[in-house]
């Protein structure tokens, strides 16, 4: 077992055993903060539900309202015109087969999200063994299948994260920086919590969002009040 250091200790002391109000709870973690780089705030949230059944698999996408901090490297893999509408749309790297080989060949990895056209998924589809353990497989589900690329990449590019359900039935995700302005994460945050209640299976039963915890990367959790989210779900 790793030894807890003194300043987690410090900062793990400063949260009560309470469930806060979201509008607490950011702030309480921008404070308690002691990292010297600019963290990432993160939402982990235990859901009720069995992710092993397909109808109970929780996934979806959200654009944030103030975004992410950093602007996404974005790969687009399309054809014809829509490479130029990518281009255009302000993508990083646009291809065709040409992508598909780059991937194959070198397990080239150094972009954010990846958006493909419907009649290049053919050659996409092979590279599942790179492109899925990094949840970058484009999906028509999220809006990374689509032949709207320029509005895809604007998305992107503006915040838009996806969420899933792993298979212990916990989302995890980020909702912006310790450095952003509380009232900016806190936004991001609801819209994201919004977002999941918004994607409750109808085969879910019982208590939906069971637990919340609001966090930066090294900081200790923040354990939201979640019943307001689980009145939302059941209405």
């Amino acid at each position: 077992m790793s030894k807890i250091g003194k300043k987690y200790t410090a900062a793990f002391n400063q949260v009560e055993r309470k469930p806060y109000a979201l509008e607490e709870a950011v702030p309480l973690v921008q404070k308690i903060k002691f990292a010297k780089f600019d963290e990432t705030v993160e939402l982990h949230m235990r859901l009720g539900v069995d992710p092993k059944h397909a109808d109970q698999m929780v996934r979806g996408t959200v654009v944030l309202p103030n975004g992410l901090g950093k602007s996404k490297k974005v790969l687009v893999i399309a054809s014809g015109d829509k490479q130029r509408e990518a281009l255009e749309a302000g993508a990083d790297y646009v291809g065709g087969d040409d992508m598909v080989n780059k991937i194959q060949n070198e397990n080239w990895t150094d972009y954010d999200a990846v958006i493909a056209t419907p009649d290049m998924m053919r050659g996409v589809g092979r590279l599942g063994k790179v492109l899925g353990p990094r949840g970058l497989m484009p999906n028509p589900k999220t809006g990374t299948v689509t032949n709207d690329i320029a509005q895809a990449v604007k998305e992107v590019k503006a915040g838009k994260v996806e969420f899933r359900v792993d298979k212990t039935g916990v989302i995890h995700v980020p909702c912006g920086k310790i450095s952003f302005d509380s009232q900016k994460l806190i936004e991001n945050a609801q819209s994201l919590l919004n977002a999941v209640v918004r994607a409750k299976p109808a085969a879910a039963k019982g208590k939906y969002v069971k637990s919340v915890t609001v966090c930066s990367t090294m900081g200790p959790g923040v354990t939201l009040d979640v019943t307001p989210y689980n009145l939302k779900a059941t209405a």
